[in-house]
């Protein structure tokens, strides 16, 4: 049994997916399986990660298109590693990720941490401050703004469980992270920037407006919230958001 999972959904990756892979082969610590998903994608994604010749992969090749979150469910599913963790298919972790994460996670005791990450543009420059993880995550502080990013996070699935993502939900990951503090007190931060996340001009998480009504039923639907309960945490998510990126628009 391996003591890392990483879950990685893959579609249509294939201009970014060769560096991702190697992101993964030169880490440091080796006691890993990388479960991926391919979401039916139409480029050469597949051929790509079927010449990596290396038994710790294990490729799926889903039936249907049915989103990121059900991809990476499909993955969780096969999943037997203590520590799972998550890396989308155009990111990027420097080569100590998650030997500096299993470490922490170990002395610290922690259930759950994340760390800092680098923004960066398509080529991995950085574009504006990387993310800090620079306070423990809570459930009511989550509630306001999503400080856990998945290429940053991970968990220890052999005290917590598994958690797995809904997939009718836009905001699949949000979601995700908040069941799983319904069940712990704490994620703890690692305050070292061992990952780069791209954010391309295109991204969903950047057109903050257009996915209002989508955190909107993160608090309806999956929380349970009142209408102006969760009318008060859209709000919050909605300022915080704009804070965490206004660089951007600068």
């Amino acid at each position: 049994m391996p003591e890392v999972s990483i879950i990685t959904p893959c579609y249509n990756s294939s201009k970014f997916l060769q560096q991702t892979i190697d992101s993964v082969l030169n880490q440091t610590f080796t006691d890993w399986e990388w479960l991926i998903t391919d979401d039916k994608s139409t480029d050469n994604s597949v051929e790509i990660i079927r010449k990596v010749n290396d038994e710790r992969i294990k490729l799926t090749v889903a039936e249907k298109n049915g989103g990121a979150g059900h991809a990476r469910n499909l993955s969780l599913e096969k999943a037997s590693g203590r520590f799972i963790t998550f890396l989308d298919a155009d990111d990027f972790w420097e080569p100590n990720f998650l030997e500096e994460m299993v470490s922490f996670m170990k002395k610290e005791n922690a259930e759950l941490a994340y760390s800092n990450y680098s923004r960066c543009d398509e080529n991995l420059i950085p574009k504006i401050d990387d993310f800090k993880a620079d306070k423990n995550v809570s459930f009511n502080n989550l509630l306001k703004t999503c400080r856990l990013s998945l290429l940053s996070s991970m968990y220890d699935s052999q005290r917590v469980g598994k958690e797995f993502f809904p997939e009718r939900s836009k905001r699949e990951d949000h979601v995700m992270w908040l069941n799983l503090l319904k069940k712990i007190p704490v994620g703890k931060p690692l305050p070292k920037t061992m990952a780069k996340y791209r954010m391309h001009a295109s991204s969903i998480s950047r057109k903050k407006t257009n996915i209002m009504l989508d955190q909107y039923l993160v608090y309806k639907d999956y929380m349970k919230f009142s209408t102006l309960k969760s009318m008060y945490y859209t709000a919050n998510w909605a300022f915080n958001g704009f804070k965490k990126y206004s660089k951007l628009f600068n």
